[in-house]
């Protein structure tokens, strides 16, 4: 170049130099400082993240150990109802067999083959937990026992069976079937 053209650049250089502001002819210089910021919110980022991961994780098993105490609850409880649907419909069975034995009988054989079906029959509600209820001289229970008469008996003290027209039923706390009795006054 010459030496005119070296003498117009150098007042022109210092003429941009002095329009820009200070430091925007420089790049920045890269810190410590701005990596490890970056760094920090990614952390805090990732941390969120996981947060919200393992929050969603605990409430899903949460849900699924509900969902198997709900299940265990629904299992336990369908099995005694189950169980007393069907005895109930049997009973009617077993209330013919005793009805039967309370008449006379000519055949002292035919007499002893029905006592040996209504004892299978007791064995098996017994196996399945199933306990008659309704006995003379217990007190009325309204839940337990569905009054038909009411009978004076001084013998006998205020609101108790004196009578039991029907057995009652149940397994466990359930009542199958209330016992039909007769109530002394």
């Amino acid at each position: 170049m010459s030496e005119k053209k070296k003498h117009d650049a150098a007042p022109q250089a210092q003429a941009e130099e002095k329009q820009k502001p200070d430091g925007a002819g420089q790049e920045a210089p890269v810190t410590e400082a701005q990596p490890a910021q970056e760094e920090q919110n990614g952390l805090e980022l990732l941390q969120k993240q996981y947060d919200e991961l393992n929050d969603k994780h605990l409430r899903i098993l949460a849900e699924y150990d509900n969902y198997r105490k709900r299940s265990v609850r629904e299992k336990e409880s369908v099995y005694p109802q189950a169980v007393a649907s069907t005895v109930e419909r049997f009973l009617p069975v077993v209330d013919n067999f005793e009805r039967a034995l309370d008449c006379e009988c000519a055949d002292p054989e035919f007499k002893k083959g029905m006592e040996m079906i209504l004892d299978g029959l007791r064995q098996a509600l017994e196996g399945l937990s199933v306990v008659p209820i309704g006995e003379v001289g217990e007190a009325f229970d309204a839940n337990l026992h569905h009054a038909v008469m009411h009978v004076e008996d001084d013998s006998l003290g205020e609101n108790v069976v004196s009578q039991v027209l029907q057995k009652g039923y149940r397994i466990g706390e359930r009542v199958i079937r209330c016992a039909m009795v007769a109530v002394a006054n």
